[in-house]
């Protein structure tokens, strides 16, 4: 029967080896279990019902990417995506509550839908230069390592809502007017003292050197297993809460799911530019790549119906979206760490289905677990998750300005700005300024794609009318 089914000799491959797979991007991907509720607890959300959504959304959406497309490739709330959720729904200091989030999240996942359907969301992603895409990848990574390090202790963020005095002076000799500004102070927190005094930076300091070396010497599931060290390391160190598994129970307190708890209506309230500002053009390029990337690597894109798979994964990507919303979790969509589980030989479907069931195995084992995890443990990972997502910096054309200033704009805006929309926005208006008067003066004529033209005049009207984050 699996054999029929997912076609497993015509694709060269097994039973086992398929399961293998499985595993491995099980393995390799279950962090986010982990991280997830850490991340976006900083809504208010509940650590255990955001746990609850993680483990059912990645299960359901990876089973229906197996068994409707027979692609290996998994799917979960994805890192990077998570964050900017946490960012915007912060309490306190977030632009909207997290019920409004998902609701955005939600009718994101419908634009997806409707993109994907018309192929305007192919069109969008060919329409974007590759190095604003790679550019786009390392601004989020390095975006990601400052939550990361924010998290850990060892480096505090300070936001002034107000200009003080020396912006106030510097405003009065340029001739303007004292303006209120947002600033944001960036404070390492590493001295002896400090780590002496401070357990929680001195366990992420710890955790940071295990992960690492986990990593340089390529242990599968590094990033996972190293959370686990840190935790038990944190046990003497009296950071990690023990005290917390007991009193939690295997299976997550049902009666405190975020299912169905998305505010659509105070989403739509924002404006419609609004949300597709903020989350469908944010996990547009991600997306595509992370599935191009994985589908090209397991030799699935020089079938003869590559391409009509693509687009039937494409659908389900986008269908996760606004599933993950329902459930109570972030956009949910494709893992670059499904290439390990293909570097295992998986072919088919039958892996995705494998990682699938083991995530919703993970739903009645793990919930004690991921109660205990401290920040600093979590911290650590997503340092390493943001030098792995820097390593698309090497394919940006910096030899060019015309690709490299959008695409230096477009890195340094999203950590220093503390925004991922800015970063995008300023790469593509700077690409289109810079394109052209480059085509007015120059032989070789750069493409600009008419729908980068489009992006353009959106954007600048998005800040005019709307103004920034």
């Amino acid at each position: 029967m699996l054999e029929r089914f997912f076609q497993l000799r015509a694709n060269r491959t097994s039973v086992r080896t398929e399961l293998i797979a499985g595993f491995t991007t099980y393995v390799t991907m279950a962090y986010i279990l982990f991280l997830n509720p850490a991340i976006l607890s900083a809504t208010g959300m509940d650590k255990n019902a955001v746990f609850f959504a993680t483990a059912v959304g990645a299960a359901l959406v990876t089973i229906a990417m197996g068994l409707l497309v027979n692609y290996p490739v998994a799917l979960a709330p994805g890192m990077g995506l998570n964050a900017y959720f946490a960012v915007v729904a912060a309490q306190h200091t977030g632009m909207m509550t997290w019920q409004v989030a998902l609701g955005a999240v939600f009718l994101s996942g419908i634009i997806f839908l409707i993109l994907t359907v018309t192929r305007v969301r192919q069109i969008l992603v060919e329409a974007v230069p590759d190095s604003l895409k790679h550019a786009i990848t390392v601004g989020i990574g390095l975006f990601i390592t400052i939550i990361g390090l924010k998290l850990s202790g060892l480096m505090s963020i300070q936001f002034v809502a107000n200009a003080g005095p020396s912006t106030a002076a510097i405003d009065k000799a340029v001739g303007g007017a004292p303006t209120p500004v947002t600033l944001q102070f960036f404070e390492w927190n590493i001295t002896l003292a400090n780590l002496v005094h401070d357990k929680s930076a001195l366990l992420a300091l710890i955790g940071l050197v295990l992960t690492a070396l986990l990593v340089v010497m390529r242990v599968q599931g590094a990033l996972l297993l190293g959370i686990l060290a840190t935790t038990l390391i944190g046990i003497p160190l009296g950071v990690t809460n023990t005290q917390a598994f007991f009193n939690t129970p295997f299976l997550p307190d049902f009666s405190k799911l975020h299912v169905g708890d998305l505010d659509i209506a105070g989403a739509l309230k924002m404006g419609l530019l609004e949300v597709i500002m903020v989350f469908t053009f944010v996990e547009l390029f991600d997306t595509f790549g992370t599935l191009v990337g994985t589908a090209d690597r397991a030799g699935l894109l020089q079938r003869p119906d590559g391409q009509k798979r693509l687009g039937r994964a494409m659908l389900v990507d986008a269908g996760g979206v606004s599933i993950g919303a329902l459930l109570g979790t972030s956009t949910i969509t494709a893992y670059i760490e499904s290439a390990s589980g293909i570097a295992a030989g998986g072919r088919t479907g039958l892996t995705a289905v494998t990682t699938g069931l083991l995530f919703l195995a993970s739903l009645f084992l793990l919930a004690p677990f991921v109660a205990i995890i401290p920040n600093a443990a979590t911290a650590c990972a997503l340092i390493i998750v943001g030098v792995l997502m820097m390593s698309a910096v090497k394919k940006i054309d910096f030899d060019r300005m015309v690709y490299a200033i959008p695409s230096f704009l477009t890195i340094v805006l999203m950590p220093f700005t503390y925004s991922i929309a800015n970063g995008i926005s300023a790469g593509i208006v700077f690409f289109v300024l810079l394109a052209a008067a480059h085509n007015r003066v120059s032989k070789e004529k750069v493409r600009i794609h008419w729908m980068m033209w489009i992006l353009a005049v959106l954007i600048l009207a998005r800040y005019v009318f709307l103004g920034s984050e």
